[in-house]
């Protein structure tokens, strides 16, 4: 059974798990392994979320769901503003 999706904080913990596992000496992919990650999983959460700590991630999430949010309003504006000069010209 899958397990959910992690949140900002939680991978940011996972990421500083794995990088004191790798100061004790540990490679990469034992590190990985014993914080229950894949490597792959591992670099693409480092190359997103590399340098911040939990309170920028938290952040960072919070704008990026502000930014879905807005940009689904602006495309629903979009197209009713259409809409609207589609009737305002007569051609339904």
């Amino acid at each position: 059974m899958p397990k959910g999706r992690l949140g900002a904080e939680q991978i940011v913990t996972k990421l500083r798990q794995i990088e004191v596992l790798q100061g004790q000496g540990k490679s990469v992919s034992a590190a990985c392994k014993e914080a229950g990650t894949t490597e792959q999983t591992y670099y693409r959460w480092r190359r997103e979320y590399g340098g911040l700590n939990v309170a920028q991630a938290k952040r960072l999430k919070q704008l990026e769901d502000e930014n879905g949010r807005l940009k689904k309003l602006v495309a629903d504006l979009s197209l009713e503003k259409q809409v609207l000069k589609d009737i305002a010209a007569g051609k339904l």
